[in-house]
């Protein structure tokens, strides 16, 4: 198995070779305004490049080819200088704006990602998606300095304009489903003891968090995500029911929330927040709501209007921006908005359409919004078709949630929800898609015959649509496309580990078991066991689905109620009887061993 699957081109589907012809597929991801204003870069996910674009006449200047799928974009201060994460790779590859070439490329961690500088520190930073670290990286010698633990799947970094701290948005929780207060946190990291900092965890429910913005004086900050109402079944969307989007403000300084406020109208969804960004006024922020392809601008100047009184009931509060009029949404030529920039100047917002593979530039003085190509644009196939339906909350009743919504990248998104699949009052975990064509019956029970019939009742119990059937075969196209992303734990040629080499004679041990309920190569036998896990929830269910262990290393928490949060509490602490494989017996060190091998799948 070999190291080259990129973070996108492995999680979505290989666009590009679905494209017609052969023609590359665009996907612009993340966009980054030189310190002038006058180079606007983009992020081209799945061709892989960056685009160097001229703002001012809306023309490309140049693309610059790179070795791995980018995603995060940091300038110099000086603006000759522009680095680029190129997660397939394992690098970050250092620009010269003005040639286009690649003047080094700087190791980093696994995944990386989301990049930020500080540069008084002469510092780069690079969230490891992978490995859940903060990499700190030496710009002037390339080297690094620290790789600090933070929260799971970090997604982008933001640091504060003394570079005393830098802040870390974390896609899905760290904490068990089944917590009082699972959701996902910000990572506080000191810059200059490079240690991690006690996090600030988000409300209950928090999920999908990306894009995050500290304001001018350094005493707020700003981060979007999804508010899953995990704990009500999903027996309507109404009034956001099931799901909410929301921007929660932090106050830096006392390393607190003030509020989180819901970005949705009472009767019309503001799907899947994605990036943000604050105008050098610091008057106004900018959202992408990636589900439904909008441009979210906001007041921040009147903000405090809304923040004086009770600012707790915020959380639940539909109607706080728009019955004070902060807040306008504006429909964007495009689809998918991703990452979004604002020119120094102020006067132009940039946002990257992932699926139309261009960037749109909103003028702020009420000039139409242009989008700029970052290519030419091929037909979408049909599972190009599916990923875009995965990703639009335009198929949903109110536009609440997306498919990605619960299913970011396709995998889960770390909650338990209350499906009527199976009766009501038993909440499951979510569950990876990855292999779900190959892996029937599926759901904790067996509840759905194959992944068809999964997809279709998705559109009708969660979006509360009745689907097209080209929709659902478009989508099903999407789904079996996927393919694993090869686990960081392995060295970097793919192969395993010396502990994983001794941990896989351990698994396939038929006095242990493991292989016997996960062989390879889909790594469950599909059959449905009791293996001691059943909880009063479940309402005297005893057996559930294998499920596979593909990728183990990302899907935590683990169990069909999430109760787990690592793979050795699995092993030991869940697992008393030994019907989760017999490993009573075995040493520390064949645990540390089995896990090793296990967080290798």
């Amino acid at each position: 198995m070999k190291h080259a699957s990129a973070w996108l081109t492995a999680i979505l589907t290989a666009t590009a070779l679905h494209s017609s012809m052969g023609a590359e597929v665009h996907s612009a991801l993340e966009t980054a305004f030189a310190p002038d204003g006058k180079i606007l870069a983009v992020t081209d996910a799945t061709s892989p490049a960056v685009v160097l674009i001229d703002p001012a006449n809306n023309t490309v200047l140049r693309t610059v080819k790179l070795s791995g799928a980018p995603a995060g974009l940091a300038w110099a201060p000086d603006g000759k200088h522009l680095f680029a994460s190129e997660t397939g790779a394992s690098s970050i590859a250092e620009i010269d704006p003005a040639s286009g070439a690649v003047s080094r490329r700087l190791t980093t961690g696994r995944y990386p990602r989301g990049l930020a500088m500080a540069p008084r520190h002469k510092f780069l930073l690079a969230t490891d998606w992978g490995l859940d670290k903060l990499t700190v990286i030496d710009v002037v010698s390339g080297t690094t300095k620290a790789n600090i633990t933070v929260g799971r799947q970090p997604t982008a970094v933001a640091v504060t304009p003394d570079e005393s701290l830098a802040l870390v948005s974390n896609l899905i929780p760290d904490t068990a489903a089944v917590a009082p207060d699972t959701a996902t946190q910000v990572s506080v990291i000191d810059l200059q003891t490079l240690q991690a900092k006690p996090p600030i965890r988000l409300p209950l429910g928090a999920t999908n968090t990306r894009g995050i913005a500290i304001s001018g004086d350094g005493h707020t900050a700003y981060v979007v995500h999804t508010l899953g109402r995990f704990n009500l079944p999903t027996t309507q969307l109404d009034r956001g029911w099931v799901n909410t989007n929301a921007m929660t403000i932090i106050d830096v300084v006392a390393s607190k929330i003030v509020a989180t406020v819901l970005l949705d109208q009472v009767m019309d969804g503001a799907a899947d927040p994605w990036g943000i960004a604050l105008d050098p006024s610091g008057m106004r922020l900018f959202i992408t709501l990636s589900g439904v392809h909008q441009l979210a601008l906001i007041d921040l100047e009147r903000l405090p209007e809304i923040l004086k009184e009770t600012p707790e009931l915020l959380v639940n509060d539909l109607a706080a921006l728009y019955r004070h009029n902060l807040i306008r949404r504006i429909d964007l030529p495009a689809k998918g908005p991703r990452g979004l920039a604002v020119a120094p100047d102020g006067k132009r917002v940039a946002s990257a359409a992932y699926f139309t593979g261009d960037v749109v530039l909103t003028d702020m003085n009420g000039a139409a919004p242009v989008a700029v190509a970052l290519g030419v644009q091929p037909q979408p196939d049909l599972a190009r078709q599916g990923e875009a339906l995965f990703h639009d909350a335009g198929r949903c009743f109110q536009r609440w949630l997306s498919c990605a919504s619960c299913h970011p990248d396709a995998r889960a998104d770390g909650l338990n929800w209350d499906l009527l699949n199976d009766g009501l009052g038993n909440p499951k975990n979510a569950r990876s898609l990855v292999f779900s064509d190959r892996t029937p019956p599926l759901m904790s029970h067996g509840a759905r015959d194959d992944l068809p019939a999964c997809v279709r009742a998705g559109f009708v119990h969660i979006l509360f649509t009745e689907p097209k059937n080209e929709d659902v075969q478009a989508v099903y196209s999407y789904l079996k496309g996927l393919q694993p992303v090869v686990s960081p734990y392995r060295k970097p040629d793919g192969s395993l580990t010396d502990a994983a080499l001794r941990g896989e004679k351990l698994y396939n041990d038929p006095q242990i078991a493991c292989a016997k309920c996960h062989p390879g190569p889909l790594l469950t036998n599909l059959q449905m066991y009791d293996v001691g896990t059943s909880r009063p929830f479940d309402q005297g269910a005893l057996r559930f689905d294998t499920t596979s262990l593909t990728e183990l290393w990302r899907t935590p928490p683990y169990l069909h109620d999430g109760s787990a949060v690592t793979i050795r509490e699995v092993l030991v602490e869940q697992n008393t009887k030994d019907k989760h494989g017999v490993t009573s017996k075995l040493t520390p060190a064949q645990l540390d061993d089995l896990t090793a091998y296990l967080q290798s799948l």
